[in-house]
């Protein structure tokens, strides 16, 4: 192992690294943001009642949940009863949890590699770019890393003779599940492994271990499950299913269709060999995803040195063979199933590696250092500095200069290796590999609008066009998402406002997908419903739920969203509510309310395809 610090140095030394990590999460999440407004919609609404809180009704009407189980939600839902709705309140329990997984991480790494490794590994971790960019959103990633990293912990106590260590180990991913449903349990194999093997019980004690700690993991992870399938009084519906149950939404939308991509619809237009067609939100499922153009700059900086590491260990066998089958199975498991899912799929998914990235590279540099300094290490630290050139290139306006200063570093650090390797070497080593990542961190540390689809590096906003990976390869048209600030413009809040002034329960109905209708939610204090669906899906309230809220004089107005008169459907739950709109609905003058219109204009657009409709 790399050789212990000094002890005075040492315990100041993780406080150092969890404030540091404190900052870069913390920056500036004040300056106006609530990050992805799907979910700030949902907290705010989830505030409102017990009911909605238990299940994470998006609207404060109880019509419709989020697409996944509220546990990442409910932390955020206690902060903002304690502090108030404000965007720092929202993300300040993710801040606190990413730096919790930094922690964390580093008394794991310390149970299986020693003190210095696991400084390196928490370091690593924390300047990770697309860790940094999650951890200042709101979406549920970064509880789930923190679940995923407390059951690595866990599994690491269960091997010194623990047992009940495994149960807490099947416990915290079962948390992982009803944060973000099936993606938890994509290490299991990984962990089920490390204990088989790290364990020194007759193999059937193992087995019958390995059965217990199953059978946790299945009651952790579907007891919501079964309370919201079970509940016998009025809940919202289940936002993303077919049939209004949280099992279809397990093993449907948030389950195998994220991996088949039957069914799912949701993605970029891009342009292949002329033709246009539509592509995952992370590029085409393949080998090469985790290295693409809208993947690489977030998780990828130290992939080929961990993949080094990885087939050195292969090769080798070194001790501690437990914590590699736990960190190198965590890793490539990840990685296989991230490369060739085939359904929805967001870049911002691989903070998941981060900690098996983390883990496996600071042990794998202790493991070069120790056996391999003058031959395998230089090359290492070569290949990474390489890529690392590789991916600033792609964008030279943002932070390019990093590319020449790796090189330079990495140049200095491999003669020194190779001439005179002691520890300033090593030590001049790290920088080839930590300076881009960590200039990506500061960035995105400075980012006040992470948003609906966070990303670290360069801004790729609608319409942004950066260049094909290869000759006739594919060009991105589309990206980027909300800004994360969610405000109406002055035309909506007097549509708001007149809509309010002629006596409604509820105020507005937008008939739009969810992430359309979540800005009204949260820069409103007006009972706004959604009644589009979330993506054409049949999550939305039914015809006869509309039906009886019009006879009942609760429902006057409707905003339309894309898909309406005016606009192409965008599905069919869309074009079921464009039909009753037409049959029950005229549309009020834009100089009612202030609006624009003008000679042949039509009715009134807002946000590319917006008209106010009074109900008859």
């Amino acid at each position: 192992m790399i050789t212990a610090a000094p002890p005075k140095t040492r315990s100041w030394a993780l406080p150092l690294v969890c404030l540091g990590a404190a900052v870069l999460y913390a920056w500036k999440i004040g300056d106006g943001q609530v990050g992805n407004t799907y979910y700030a919609a949902a907290v705010k609404s989830m505030t409102s009642g017990f009911t909605n809180f238990l299940f994470g009704s998006f609207d404060p009407y109880g019509v419709v949940t989020v697409d996944k189980p509220p546990l990442a939600l409910w932390p955020q839902a206690l902060s903002v009863l304690v502090f108030g709705y404000h965007g720092w309140a929202l993300l300040l329990p993710q801040v606190l949890e990413g730096v919790a997984t930094v922690f964390l991480l580093h008394r794991t790494v310390r149970r299986w590699a020693g003190e210095n490794v696991a400084l390196l590994a928490a370091v690593i971790l924390a300047l990770t770019p697309v860790t940094v960019i999650i951890n200042r959103d709101n979406n549920p990633d970064t509880l789930l890393v923190l679940f995923l990293v407390a059951a690595a912990y866990a599994l690491t106590r269960a091997l010194d003779g623990g047992r009940k260590w495994l149960f807490w180990c099947a416990f915290f991913v079962g948390c992982g599940f009803l944060t973000k449903m099936l993606q938890a349990w994509i290490v299991v194999p990984a962990l089920a492994l490390a204990y088989f093997a790290g364990t020194a019980a007759p193999v059937r004690r193992r087995l019958l271990d390995l059965l217990a700690a199953g059978a946790v993991l299945a009651v952790s992870s579907f007891w919501w499950i079964a309370l919201y399938d079970w509940w016998p009084g009025a809940k919202p519906y289940m936002g993303g299913s077919k049939d209004g149950s949280a099992w279809d939404l397990v093993f449907g939308y948030n389950g195998f269709g994220r991996i088949s991509g039957q069914g799912e619809t949701g993605g970029m237009m891009i342009m292949r060999n002329g033709q246009p067609e539509m592509s995952s939100f992370g590029g085409d499922p393949g080998p090469g995803r985790m290295f693409n153009d809208l993947v690489g700059g977030q998780i990828s900086w130290l992939l080929p040195l961990a993949f080094v590491v990885l087939a050195v260990v292969a090769i080798r066998r070194p001790g501690h063979h437990a914590g590699w089958l736990l960190w190198g199975g965590w890793l490539l498991v990840t990685t296989v199933v991230f490369s060739f899912a085939g359904g929805i799929w967001h870049p911002y998914y691989t903070t998941a590696m981060a900690p098996a990235v983390a883990a496996v590279c600071a042990a794998g540099l202790a493991l070069l250092w120790r056996d391999h300094r003058r031959t395998v290490l230089p090359a290492a630290i070569a290949v990474s500095a390489a890529w690392a050139f590789v991916l600033t290139s792609r964008d030279t306006s943002f932070h390019g200069w990093t590319r020449w200063a790796v090189l330079a570093t990495a140049v200095a650090a491999i003669a020194w290796l190779v001439v005179a390797p002691g520890r300033r070497a090593l030590a001049a080593g790290l920088v080839p590999l930590l300076l881009t990542p960590a200039v990506w961190s500061y960035a995105a540390a400075q980012s006040t609008s992470a948003g609906t689809l966070p990303a670290a590096g360069p801004a790729k906003g609608p319409g942004a066009m950066p260049p094909p990976p290869g000759p006739g390869g594919p060009r991105l048209m589309l990206a980027g998402g909300s800004d994360g600030t969610a405000k109406l413009s002055d035309e909506q809040r007097r549509i708001l406002g007149y809509a309010r002034a002629h006596g409604t329960e509820i105020t507005l109905a937008v008939n739009a997908d969810a992430s359309t209708v979540a800005p009204f939610l949260i820069d409103s204090d007006e009972l706004v419903i959604g009644m589009g669906g979330f993506g054409g899906r049949d999550d939305a309230p039914s015809l006869a739920q509309l039906d009886r809220w019009l006879a009942e004089g609760k429902l006057k107005f409707v905003l339309s969203g894309a898909g309406l008169p005016g606009g192409p459907p965008r599905g069919p739950v869309q074009e079921e509510r464009r039909r009753w709109i037409e049959r029950h609905c005229t549309v009020v003058d834009p100089a009612a309310y202030g609006g624009r219109s003008g000679p042949g204009s039509g009715p009134v657009r807002l946000g590319g395809a917006n008209t106010l409709y009074q109900c008859r």
